[in-house]
């Protein structure tokens, strides 16, 4: 992981981790969809995304996003090395296989 994706990656990852803390899980979700875009190409931090996105899910009582994010985890292991569907925000509520438009300033992160 570039060292300015992997910055990214925390920067997002520590803004949900703290959301998730004080209870803002929809605010903590935002921010791990686009740690999902950042890492989505790195087995362990796309894996550790689709983690905490559950523990949303749990703690929501979110069934489908429960649900989803068991098998979701499962491929993040076995897929992100091989194909990822680029910009993909990685909650339930959209297919694991669609593609997204990529945030500008994400973009400019990856582009770098």
């Amino acid at each position: 992981m570039k060292v300015n994706v992997k910055r990214a990656f925390i920067a997002e990852m520590d803004s949900a981790q703290q959301l998730y803390e004080q209870g803002q899980f929809t605010k903590a979700f935002f921010h791990l969809e686009r740690a999902h875009i950042l890492g989505q190409a790195y087995v362990i931090p796309h894996t550790q995304s689709h983690w905490w996105m559950l523990k949303v899910g749990l703690k929501t009582h979110d069934a489908r996003e429960v649900l989803g994010q068991i098998p979701r985890m499962l491929a993040s292991v076995i897929f992100s090395r091989i194909w990822v569907p680029v910009g993909n925000t990685g909650g339930a509520k959209v297919s694991p296989f669609e593609p997204m438009a990529i945030p500008e300033d994400l973009k400019a992160i990856l582009q770098k």
